[in-house]
């Protein structure tokens, strides 16, 4: 499974003043703040215990445990208690009913095919409240066509070393990066491999909107720069906010 190793440097590696424009972008488009939100696909909970902190009742939900279990150190951190769930954001089942549901980091190019995608926001609209809001983002054609692509980034510490290389997907729009762990063991004097590969998949605005349009969503907008920009060929990550049309 996806993020098995990656979990235990993703906060190293994450750029952390990243956690403060999407929080800016939640606040930016929802108010008052004491609402309930369910941050999807949350990861290790950063995003989570900020959105906490600034008033909301927050619900961490994530597809994978062992990012999950790197939540509770930073909720006692921040002396907060966040609800947490693990689930497939395909299959949310009964859960909620919320306010508002996040899901960012382009966790939804994940999902191999734009079904899933599709399945994706019906889920997401079966567990908002009539008039919620779904807030995510994703790469757009240009960041997964032109500048993934041979793509390189190493990393190194005394504890561990990351290598990444991106490379084309087999479909269209789609990239794989391959990420290789080197984590030292200290029982064993030695560093410990780990090879993981991701796959990302992206398509056209126009798809992500018919999709939200088609699972019950209207008041669609499309931005860019964490909603601070219009989107252009050039921009790397598109924002989407949309509302749950009422029952």
């Amino acid at each position: 499974m996806i993020y098995t190793s990656f979990a235990q440097v993703y906060d190293h590696l994450m750029d952390d003043t990243l956690y403060a424009d999407w929080l800016d972008y939640v606040q930016s488009r929802v108010t008052p703040a004491n609402q309930q939100l369910l941050e999807l696909a949350g990861g290790s909970g950063t995003l989570a215990v900020a959105l906490a902190q600034a008033g909301y009742d927050v619900t961490l939900s994530d597809l994978s445990e062992d990012m999950l279990t790197l939540a509770g150190p930073k909720m006692d951190a921040a002396g907060v208690e966040l609800p947490i769930i693990q689930a497939d954001m395909r299959y949310l089942g009964d859960i909620g009913p919320y306010d508002v549901v996040t899901c960012f980091d382009d966790s939804i190019c994940y999902m191999p095919n734009l079904g899933d995608v599709q399945t994706t926001f019906k889920q997401v609209a079966h567990v908002l409240k009539p008039g919620g809001r779904f807030m995510f983002d994703a790469h757009s054609l240009h960041q997964m066509d032109d500048v993934f692509p041979g793509y390189m980034y190493n990393y190194q510490t005394e504890d561990y070393a990351f290598m990444w290389h991106s490379y084309a997907g087999e479909v269209e729009h789609s990239v794989e990066h391959d990420l290789t762990f080197f984590v030292y063991q200290e029982d064993l004097d030695a560093y410990k491999p780990f090879i993981e590969t991701h796959k990302e998949r992206t398509y056209p605005v126009a798809d992500f909107v018919a999709s939200l349009t088609a699972a019950g969503f209207d008041d669609i907008q499309v931005t860019a720069d964490f909603g601070r920009q219009e989107v252009t060929p050039e921009s790397k990550r598109w924002f989407f906010s949309a509302v749950k049309t009422s029952d």
